[in-house]
C-alpha cells in the first residue's frame, strides 16, 4: 500500500467517532475508493454485529449493509432505501433487536445529511446482494 493510501485512510478512520465505525470506513474504502472516483463513507451506524454505512462515489450512492463475523466487518449487500427501515433490515436478516436499534440510529444520523444526499442514497436501486464479501465490479455503475 502506498504511503499515500495509508496516510489517507488513516485521516478518515481518525473521523470516525468509535473503532468499529474506523473499521468500516477503512474497509470500505479500501475496497471500493479509486483514483478518479473517491469514495466518501457517512454516516455510520453501529448496532451490535450489524451496521448501516451511507456511501457516495462520484453520481452514485446508497447504503451498505455489514455484519461483524469472526471479529471482522463484511459487506452483505448495498440498497438504497430499502434498509433504512427496521421492517426492512429484518427482512434481509437483521435480528429484530438490531434493525429496530440500527433504524433508530440511522434517521438520527441521517438528520445531519444533506437531501440532495438522501436522495443519492434513495436511488440506488434495487439490493445487491455480496458474493463472499466482494462487492460485484458493476454494482457501482450506472448505464
Amino acid at each position: 500500500m502506498s504511503a499515500f493510501l495509508a496516510l489517507g485512510l488513516a485521516s478518515l478512520a481518525a473521523k470516525a467517532a468509535t473503532p468499529d465505525e474506523a473499521a468500516i470506513v477503512t474497509l470500505m474504502v479500501k475496497s471500493f475508493d479509486r483514483p478518479d472516483a473517491r469514495l466518501e463513507v457517512k454516516p455510520v451506524v453501529v448496532a451490535g454485529d450489524h451496521a448501516v454505512a451511507g456511501w457516495s462515489q462520484g453520481p452514485l450512492a446508497g447504503r451498505a449493509l455489514l455484519r461483524r463475523e469472526h471479529g471482522r466487518w463484511r459487506i452483505v449487500l448495498c440498497a438504497g432505501d430499502a434498509i433504512r427501515s427496521a421492517d426492512g433490515l429484518k427482512h434481509v436478516g437483521v435480528p429484530a433487536r438490531a434493525a429496530a436499534s440500527l433504524a433508530t440510529r440511522l434517521a438520527e444520523a441521517e438528520q445531519s445529511v444533506a437531501p440532495e444526499r438522501l436522495r443519492a442514497f434513495a436511488g440506488f436501486g434495487e439490493t445487491v446482494f455480496m458474493d463472499g464479501g466482494a462487492h460485484p465490479p458493476a454494482a457501482h455503475r450506472q448505464p
